[in-house]
């Protein structure tokens, strides 16, 4: 009988191969399946399920049963990850037309000035944020992560990195008005 508590389990506790097997084999096309119906290509559709089941892979000891079954805990993985995906597209998309705008007009010295102190304002405001609010403004916005992936890194829930960045950007908000 397939039980995928008991794979995510052994996968979690010993780093079961057979039981990832098992798991990948059973949920890989199903999640495949899911994206494509979601208007995923085939291709983004493949890389994204295998993307989640070595999420699955990773995060194994953070499945908790008693908060979701594990086909929707699955489920949920890839829905982050297409997320995570279709911004780093947008991203990418925007940066390009940034390129484009800047070749066009070049970056005067003044300007360049005033970006880098508006910079060292920006830092020497976040020193002035709680350590906890600090390090999910550094995820998010330095590093680039997601929420979620701010919440899985620090193993706190996904609430409270909201709160703690809804708090550290009304505090950042305050001190650096004059930028506007």
């Amino acid at each position: 009988m397939f039980d995928p508590n008991s794979l995510i389990a052994a996968i979690a506790h010993s780093g079961d191969r057979v039981a990832f097997a098992k798991l990948f084999d059973h949920f890989a096309p199903r999640v495949k399946g899911l994206l494509m119906r979601g208007g995923a290509s085939a291709e983004l559709a493949e890389e994204v399920a295998q993307e989640t089941l070595l999420s699955v892979w990773r995060k194994a000891a953070l499945f908790d049963p008693a908060k979701a079954s594990a086909s929707t805990w699955i489920a949920t993985i890839a829905r982050n990850l297409r997320i995570d995906i279709a911004r780093r597209e947008t991203r990418s998309r925007l940066s390009q037309v940034y390129e484009i705008l800047d070749e066009e007009a070049p970056e005067q010295p003044d300007e360049t000035l005033s970006g880098a102190e508006r910079d060292a304002r920006v830092r020497a405001a976040m020193t002035h944020l709680s350590p906890d609010q600090y390090r999910v403004v550094e995820l998010a916005f330095i590093e680039g992560f997601s929420h979620q992936d701010v919440a899985d890194r620090l193993a706190i829930p996904l609430g409270t990195v909201k709160s703690r960045l809804r708090l550290a950007l009304s505090h950042l908000r305050g001190r650096l008005e004059d930028l506007r």
